[in-house]
């Protein structure tokens, strides 16, 4: 399957990504997915991204996560 992030705002809505500016490429496995993350979440974070979800395929694996540090 392929891995993806749903980008969200604070209600849950889902975001697009174009719209924001941003590439969420599909990863070959959860790894590859949670490292993009990880170089990427101040960035979402500065465009308006909430929250994200993860999904393999179209099965949600968690989320959604909020991005803003505790």
């Amino acid at each position: 399957m392929t891995w993806t992030w749903r980008l969200e705002d604070s209600d849950g809505a889902t975001l697009d990504p174009a719209v924001l500016g941003v590439e969420v490429p599909p990863a070959d496995n959860q790894g590859d997915a949670e490292s993009w993350l990880g170089e990427n979440w101040r960035d979402l974070l500065a465009r308006g991204v909430a929250q994200v979800s993860l999904f393999d395929g179209d099965t949600r694996a968690y989320g959604p996560m909020g991005l803003a540090p505790a």
